[in-house]
């Protein structure tokens, strides 16, 4: 069991009020607090080894570089991958972007399909349609049931179109529904396509094997999960570096520049994965990244998921049983991850949060950036609750005494 009381002694922000209030801070799947350790590694950096990385012989570039290169090692540990398929970005959004860029203009063309799932976050649809202005390609949605789940009969109805890159969130940020990523990532590679895994709500909370699931490319951020703002990782299956091209170009992401007989430019680009890390990076951000996995491995994210769950299956629970709430997602505690989606009727989703912020609860309200997933459910907006680490039962007692008050 995870001694929260002793954990949230390490978050300083816990201890502000908000209008008269104790903080209730559960606005954990848009970002996490930090806790005094990585503050202090973040503090620490700027004082002892704070230089550029990858371009300098003096021993600060050195350290600095070290540090950063170290992180790459850890973040692979992390999720069981070799380093060299670890991309530093600075978020997400930006490693999606990265493979539809990368990936996606030399390999997409006209009467391709790319296929999202009406779940997905509008950072794994909205860089592919990008490109698809470009390149010709198609974009199909998968559905999903009204009880929150991928809709797997048109799954393998599209599946059946067959696709080049399929993509679709592990958890979902909205219906809190943990998706089959093995089964979906099989059925997939059946039909000869690649899987982008979106795994920004999973790997802060669960233990992700990307070896054991067999997936192509995933994404993940620090922030989410105790880390610094800044830093994104994608993680790219080596194999598929050979049919890729950089992202971005610029310094660092090069050996040379230089000119031929005819004055045009020679580029030769350096080695994977610095190739895809072009200028200069969230240095510090990546160089402290690993202090906050190192406090989330002495938790145990096996504890950490089952804790966060509890809370989040007992707020639903809670919410079920007061009138005119309506919540979303799997009616399964075992399907369920951190968080809790809801409407209260008679109210918008922003007038619920604006009330709940009136009593020092930080919850997050609008469509979470899955536009499709609330259109497919009726609703243009829903009130959020995601809980981390540091959230406590007495929380989600006074959380769901506040909505009850609220509803009478």
């Amino acid at each position: 069991m995870l001694d929260v009381y002793s954990i949230r002694k390490d978050f300083p922000i816990l201890e502000r009020k908000i209008n008269g209030h104790n903080l209730v801070y559960v606005d954990n799947a848009a970002t996490t607090h930090k806790p005094i350790q990585v503050i202090e590694a973040i503090r620490e950096f700027y004082m002892k080894y704070n230089a550029n990385v990858h371009r300098g012989v003096h021993t600060l570039s050195q350290e600095a570089s070290d540090l950063y290169e170290s992180a790459r090692v850890d973040v692979a540990k992390l999720i069981n991958a070799d380093p060299e398929e670890i991309i530093f970005v600075k978020n997400a959004t930006e490693g999606i972007n990265l493979v539809a860029y990368a990936w996606g203009l030399p390999n997409l063309d006209r009467g391709d399909i790319v296929l999202h799932t009406l779940m997905d976050h509008h950072a794994t649809v909205v860089p592919f349609y990008i490109v698809s202005k470009y390149k010709g390609f198609r974009q199909r949605m998968i559905g999903i049931t009204d009880d929150g789940y991928i809709d797997m009969g048109d799954y393998e109805d599209k599946l059946r179109l067959n696709p080049r890159i399929v993509t679709f969130p592990h958890v979902s940020n909205m219906l809190s529904t943990v998706n089959d990523a093995k089964k979906l990532i099989k059925m997939a590679h059946e039909y000869g396509a690649l899987v982008i895994l979106d795994a920004t709500q999973s790997v802060p909370h669960m233990k992700v094997d990307v070896k054991e699931l067999d997936v192509d490319f995933m994404v993940f951020s620090a922030h989410k999960m105790c880390g610094p703002t800044g830093v994104g990782v994608v993680y790219v299956k080596k194999e598929h570096y050979s049919s890729m091209n950089p992202f971005l170009g610029g310094g660092d992401m090069i050996k040379d520049v230089g000119y031929n007989e005819y004055m045009e430019p020679t580029v030769t680009y350096n080695d994977v994965p610095v190739m895809y890390e072009a200028g200069t990076q969230n240095i510090v951000g990546i160089s402290v990244y690993p202090k906050s996995i190192e406090y989330l491995e002495k938790l145990s994210f096996e504890y950490i998921h089952e804790h966060v769950r509890k809370l989040a299956w007992e707020t639903y629970e809670a919410l079920r049983e007061l009138p005119n709430i309506e919540v979303y997602g799997p009616e399964s505690s075992r399907d369920r991850a951190g968080l809790v989606s809801f409407n209260v009727k008679g109210f918008s989703a922003h007038e619920v949060a604006a009330y709940l912020d009136s009593l020092g609860i930080a919850v997050r309200s609008g469509h979470h950036c899955t536009g499709p997933l609330h259109k497919r459910l009726g609703i243009s907006s829903s009130a959020r609750i995601s809980y981390y680490i540091y959230n406590t039962f007495e929380e989600v007692e006074y959380i769901v005494d506040a909505l009850r008050r609220l509803v009478s």
